[in-house]
């Protein structure tokens, strides 16, 4: 279970929203399955998503008012994405959605690295057969 903590700055928000946020992010989680095979219970319980909402001045009402943190922490690494926008609800899909390319270029990363490598090792043994 990944536990959300959802922090507002110079804003007053619904419940309805909040749980908005909590699906959005939550969302990131089918991603990181892969990732909790590797983990035990303890540390499969310890995920933490750090989500931070804020409209940055008071006395605007257009342009990028607003602005969505959010951040990731797992074993060994952290993920961290951050937006900008008019429509509050727009920017946090635009987080959860950098997110999500974050953890699918770290996966890429994480599974081609090994293959290359067997692929290399093939390649050579069977140059020598």
């Amino acid at each position: 279970m990944m536990n959300i903590i959802i922090k507002f700055k110079n804003l007053k928000i619904t419940e309805s929203f909040k749980r908005f946020i909590e699906e959005k992010i939550g969302g990131v989680k089918k991603f990181l399955k892969s990732f909790s095979k590797n983990t035990t219970a303890d540390q499969e319980d310890s995920l933490e998503a750090f989500v931070e909402i804020e409209k940055e001045t008071k006395h605007h009402r257009k342009g990028d008012v607003f602005k969505a943190e959010a951040k990731i922490n797992l074993p060994g690494k952290s993920f961290m994405a951050k937006a900008h926008g008019d429509d509050l609800a727009r920017t946090v899909t635009e987080v959860r959605d950098e997110l999500e390319d974050e953890i699918r270029k770290y996966k890429t990363k994480v599974i081609e690295a090994p293959r290359r490598k067997e692929r290399k090792l093939k390649k050579f043994f069977k140059f020598w057969e």
